[in-house]
């Protein structure tokens, strides 16, 4: 394959032209440098290099001004904006640049194809007096306002170009302008021949320049295929077709005569791929597939520049050499984050930091790395007290002297302006350098580089414009800086794969492309309209409209093609993606145009996605987890362990085995665990004094007065210093009071009705030896009992539970389901264990029975354990823990510790059923 830019040069040098005394403009930068390796080849002996521009240099040199970026412009503009606006009607910098980047992007515009300002001015003025006409003779204050800032825009254009030219600066257009206003002159004192290639879509100050330099022996070469410039329907060749139409250049010299290459043999394949990633997994085995001569001569072109990181991820390992084009976006840094993070923080101006946005900062991968993971420490230490909110000394009292001085920077109290944020971001990136370089981490050393360029541009574009003046318009244009830095590869610009986006093409050929991303709405853009300038008026003036920026795509994708032999094209075929999975419109057309020689395939590739067997888990019981059940067993198993092993012996094998539990969050909300300790804790403050003590109405009169102080102190205790005077936490504050105060006044009910209580035991912790016989080693139950009272001569021990219980849920039927079924009788078998812990075997010479409390039914009072005969029987209950009914129930405890220290039986997960099915 003989490239564009090597026929040019041979037909230079066959023109008999030095090459090394041409100036050559190309459309790009990257061209450039393309264009130099290819006069390597040419020439043979040492030459000087000649002049080689892209055409924003050349339209620089020729303008004599200073291209300056979209941020200074805006800054620029709103100078202007204050002079000429009466202050009353002034708006602020915040508000002023949500409209004005759209008008300085018209301006451009309108620079770039030389219209006359005061007339498309004039135009765009009668339009919004058309949109705000109405019937009252009178407009209204606003709308005459509104409508003399249109009168104005010429004005404001005329003063912001004065300006810009008095410091030899401006914008694109305005360069442009310029420099087509000064063609003339600098080409009556040019020595040099210019040569321009590859060019396609240009403005008209481009086509200004480029004919008055034709006037003056030079030459342009266009690269476009005889298939496209012969079918006038085909926008491949739009605006060539109009150039060779209109420019006065061609009436008498001849068209270079165009290529014909697309219409050679290619094999093509049209390939749709589920989702980004699926596209960039594909593109790894296509590249693994080629050799390594394939790959020096293949360009990987991505439609999607979001696309780079998976690319680079799914590269194969038999790519030796890799040319990347494009920047590595910093928003993809881990600093980027941290960054956006503190922003919002600063927004706030509080003296009191969200928990959420602490963690944040502080699991930034760059602040653990710079407090060697200490910043993981402190998060674990926020999660278990519970901390909503802290100051910044809460903060720093958690780090060491290192860290401290680094996450002071971090996190500022109060309001700030904006010079002294950027001071602090200074401070903050110079002393994360100081740490990084310790360990070398040259990466984010370069980054870290970059957003202190970023930090300095800030802060002399606010030193130089007082602007500035919130935290929400410097992040503003913090993002705007920091998204246009590129960190750049470093890498041999001519071996290997060439990775670019679509922009990087131009000019360029390959033998072989890969294409990526070939959807309608990426390839072309689509409709888009950053513009305050109507469809009708850009016809009327010229401008160009979304029909000329989707012939640019169309150029872009079929120069692609022109040169190429073997080519893929990739789209997404992903029915729930943007644009519904819909392949490009340019795939339609190749297939409808479909050229002799091109041996076009469609493939739809499918992901091997293996079947997932959800199998229930099966963990067999080692030595090593025998000793642990041992250990286990002498500590002793309680309530809630062997109710989990009878749920889900799984569950109890990871939480109780291993020791492995739910990961520590912060409780925004109350959760309802944390809801019944303190319920549990403020009955417990009550009685607990009066154990062996009989219970009076006065003393639970005075509970009841008592109640919402002792419940505050307890959320203190168990939850956090958060008030619980708004939102969720205050509805589960006066839940819990309601608890409490409903219970003590069913208590003072009963006492009113003449009934006894005396207090015996109030959350006694209880430990029980259980001798089994089968184990040879020590087995003990344990247990917290909430309560254990005597009523009119019953001893009644009971469990507070703040959810709802019924009564046919403590009732058994059948004492073989008591280890098994954990629905029907987890509660009863809870109640049972107390009672064989609290009698161990002992007669306490009263009748004693075991039940629950039910905070959410209070009315059934006290609800017992019962011994119920089974259906077709009677409905005969027995609710006195006897003898004969805990013999019943040791039974079948030891039943189920013997499964559970038995080393055949392995811990079986179980099918749990919900009310959302079965998991």
């Amino acid at each position: 394959m003989i490239s564009f830019i090597s026929e040019i040069l041979q037909k230079l040098q066959n023109q008999g032209e030095t090459l090394s005394e041409i100036t050559f403009i190309l459309p790009s930068k990257r061209a450039g440098s393309f264009l130099r390796k290819e006069l390597s080849a040419i020439i043979k002996q040492p030459v000087f290099s000649p002049t080689i521009l892209s055409i924003e240099e050349f339209s620089e040199n020729i303008s004599g001004l200073k291209t300056i970026d979209g941020t200074t412009s805006l800054f620029e503009f709103y100078s202007v904006y204050l002079e000429l606006t009466p202050k009353e009607h002034t708006e602020d910098f915040d508000s002023f640049s949500n409209w004005a980047q759209t008008l300085l992007h018209d301006f451009n515009e309108i620079d770039r194809y030389l219209i006359p300002p005061d007339s498309i001015f004039n135009y765009l003025s009668e339009i919004q007096d058309i949109k705000h006409w109405y019937l009252q003779p009178e407009k209204s204050d606003l709308v005459k306002n509104y409508l003399q800032f249109w009168k104005k825009l010429p004005e404001y254009y005329k003063s912001l170009q004065n300006n810009l030219l008095e410091k030899n600066q401006g914008y694109q257009g305005l360069i442009y302008r310029q420099a087509s206003e000064k063609i003339e002159e600098y080409a009556q004192h040019q020595d040099q021949k210019h040569v321009f290639i590859g060019f396609n879509a240009l403005n008209a100050a481009e086509q200004r320049i480029i004919q008055k330099m034709l006037e003056y022996d030079s030459q342009i070469f266009w690269d476009i295929d005889e298939v496209h410039f012969q079918d006038r329907d085909h926008d491949v060749s739009l605006f060539m077709r109009e150039y060779k139409k209109t420019w006065n250049y061609y009436k008498e010299h001849k068209f270079e005569k165009t290529s014909r290459n697309y219409n050679t043999k290619k094999d093509i394949e049209i390939i749709g791929i589920p989702k980004n990633i699926g596209q960039a997994k594909y593109v790894g085995e296509i590249l693994d597939s080629l050799s390594k001569e394939q790959i020096n001569a293949t360009a990987l072109v991505l439609g999607d520049e979001g696309l780079l990181l998976p690319m680079l991820n799914s590269l194969p390992n038999s790519i030796e050499a890799l040319n990347i084009t494009m920047g590595y976006p910093l928003k993809f840094s881990p600093f980027a984050s941290l960054f956006e993070k503190l922003f919002e923080i600063l927004k706030l101006e509080k003296n009191q930091f969200y928990y959420k946005d602490v963690i944040s900062v502080l699991s930034n991968p760059i602040i653990q790395k710079a407090t060697k993971n200490k910043s993981d420490e402190v998060i674990g230490f926020i999660k278990k007290n519970n901390l909503l909110y802290l100051s910044k000394d809460q903060i720093m009292d958690l780090f060491s002297a290192t860290g401290k001085s680094m996450v002071s920077h971090c996190f500022i109290e109060g309001k700030i302006a904006p010079l002294g944020i950027l001071q602090n971001f200074n401070d903050l990136i110079i002393k994360i350098r100081e740490l990084l370089q310790e360990e070398k981490d040259e990466l984010n050393l370069e980054y870290l580089y970059q957003y202190h360029k970023v930090i300095e541009q800030l802060t002399e574009l606010v030193k130089k414009y007082p602007h500035l003046k919130t935290t929400a318009s410097l992040q503003n244009f913090y993002k705007e800086l920091s998204s246009l830095k590129m960190l750049d590869f470093q890498g041999k610009p001519f071996q290997g794969l060439q990775l670019m986006g679509m922009l990087e093409s131009r000019v360029l050929d390959f033998e072989t492309v890969i294409l990526t991303s070939v959807d309608e709405g990426t390839l072309p853009a689509g409709k888009s309209n950053n513009s305050f300038i109507p469809y009708e008026l850009k016809k009327a003036y010229n401008l160009p409209t979304y029909k000329e920026k989707d012939a640019v795509y169309t150029y872009h994708f079929y120069h692609l093609l022109q040169r190429a032999k073997k080519i893929y094209l990739l789209h997404n075929s992903d029915t729930d993606s943007q644009m519904g999975g819909e392949k490009s419109r340019f795939l339609i057309q190749l297939d409808l145009e479909k050229q002799a020689y091109h041996n076009i395939k469609n493939f739809v590739i499918v992901p091997d996605v293996p079947k997932i067997d959800n199998q229930l888990q099966s963990v067999q019981k080692t030595p090593e987890l025998l000793e642990k059940i041992k250990a286990l067993a002498e500590k002793g198993f309680s309530p809630s362990a062997l109710t989990t092993y009878i749920r889900n012996p799984l569950d109890f094998y990871i939480q109780y085995v291993l020791g492995i539990r739910d990961k520590e969050e912060v409780e925004e909300t109350v959760a309802h665990n944390t809801l019944g300790t303190v319920v549990h804790e403020t009955l417990e403050a009550f009685y607990k004094p009066l154990e062996g003590k009989q219970l009076s109405i006065e003393l639970v009169e005075e509970f009841i007065r008592k109640t919402p102080e002792a419940v505050i102190k307890k959320f203190k205790e168990n939850y956090s210093e958060v008030p619980l005077s708004i939102g969720k936490n205050l509805l589960i504050f006066e839940v819990v009071k309601r608890y409490v105060t409903n219970f003590l006044k069913t208590e003072l009910e009963e006492l009113r009705s003449g009934k006894i209580i005396e207090i015996r035991e109030i959350e006694t912790n209880l430990k029980t030896p259980l001798v089994i016989e089968e184990l040879d080693f020590p087995v003990n139950i344990r247990g917290n009992v909430d309560r254990v009272d005597v009523t009119d001569g019953i001893l009644r021990i009971i469990d507070y539970k703040t959810g709802k219980v019924l009564q046919n849920q403590l009732e058994i039927t059948d004492w073989d389901l008591l280890t098994t079924d954990y629905d029907k009788y987890a509660k009863p078998f809870q109640v049972l264990m107390y009672g064989a812990m609290l009698l161990k075997g002992k007669n306490p010479g009263l009748d004693v029975e075991a039940g629950v409390i039910s905070f959410k039914n209070l009315k059934a009072g006290f609800l017992k354990f019962a011994e119920k005969d089974k259906p077709g029987r009677g409905a005969i209950k027995k609710t006195t823990l006897d003898e004969a009914i805990l013999e019943k129930f040791r039974e079948q405890l030891k039943k189920l510790i013997l499964e559970i220290c038995d080393p055949e039986i392995a811990f079986n997960e179980k099918e749990i059923k919900t009310a959302y099915g079965t998991y």
